[in-house]
């Protein structure tokens, strides 16, 4: 155990292909879950001493210092609606882990290994048992299957985030949005698809937000045929971490497309480190922006908006 969890600790860049790295784990139930390493600041054993929160929401079982910090501890099971983790017997763990510049321990009862997966063995389930539920991808090792949680839509549901957009933002962009604009954006957690949503409702652009970033390389395809050549979006915002195709995977594939290289396309993740965001420029990306902070989403695509109203108006 103390090999696995110091292999984890040293884990620092995501691969720059079509894959990820996990950690597959247990809860009550005894059935494996995975979750992309890099997300993973480290693996403690659960300490005798967590201080209660009353009143913090299902599943928060209370707080645990970490380096100095209080951090909310979460029982996965019990969010899942499984027998919650029974910390009086035996030895229990915690995977301390970074979403959005703010870090949470989720109680887990022991991990498993580290295996690699590309993104197309990665599966989206579809169907109606799946929509509502905190399961957003499939996989399996040695035909065993690995659940991957919506980690993000978990966090939303418990600690909440809010998806206003500032007022000064809102006026701004009803000064520069014009009807032809059309942003596509991709991502597979539910969470940032509502977030992103809402922040274009309240800018009044047209958008599409689809759960993959294959199906909005396909969209981006059909739209220059379509056009005639041109592209009908007039930038694209694209998750990293997806089933079948990751962000940057799909970044390389749109500037190395001569009809698609031009689209101002932006990278954003809920992984907001430094090392994330040089990455995405050395992808090819535009921009980097992290996930669940409404104004700075807005703030790019304004901006980027007003680019071209500009060098429209200068073209006319």
């Amino acid at each position: 155990m103390d090999d696995l969890m110091s292999e984890v600790n040293q884990r620092a860049n995501l691969a720059f292909s079509n894959e990820m790295e996990m950690l597959t784990f247990f809860l009550t139930d005894e059935q494996l879950y995975g979750l992309n390493v890099f997300k993973i600041i480290e693996i403690l054993e659960t300490p005798k001493t967590i201080t209660a929160m009353p009143e913090s929401g299902l599943g928060v079982i209370g707080t645990i210092d970490f380096r100095g910090h209080p951090i909310t501890v979460i029982d996965l099971a019990m969010v899942l609606g499984l027998t919650p983790m029974d910390l009086t017997q035996g030895v229990s763990y915690i995977l301390v882990c970074e979403y959005s510049t703010t870090t949470q321990g989720f109680l887990i009862s022991r991990p498993d290994r580290l295996i690699n997966k590309s993104w197309n063995e990665v599966i989206a389930p579809h169907g109606s048992v799946f929509e509502g539920s905190y399961l957003t991808a499939i996989t399996y090792y040695r035909d065993i299957p690995i659940q991957i949680l919506d980690v993000e839509m978990i966090l939303v549901d418990i600690i909440g985030v809010d998806a206003h957009v500032s007022k000064d933002l809102v006026s701004e962009g009803k000064q520069i949005v014009q009807s032809h604009h059309h942003i596509l954006a991709a991502d597979d957690s539910r969470a940032a698809r509502i977030l992103l949503a809402s922040a274009l409702d309240q800018l009044g652009v047209k958008h599409t937000i689809v759960e993959d970033a294959q199906h909005a390389y396909e969209l981006l395809e059909q739209s220059v045929v379509e056009g005639n050549g041109q592209c009908a979006y007039s930038m694209v915002i694209s998750d990293i971490e997806m089933p079948i195709m990751d962000g940057f995977t799909f970044t390389r594939k749109v500037r190395s497309n001569p009809k698609l290289a031009h689209i101002y396309l932006v990278l954003h993740s809920s992984l907001s480190n430094k090392s994330n965001s040089e990455k995405a420029k050395q992808m090819g990306a535009n921009d980097f922006i992290p996930k669940f902070q409404p104004d700075k989403i807005t703030k790019v695509i304004l901006d980027q908006l007003n680019k071209a109203v500009t060098l429209g108006s200068s073209n006319s």
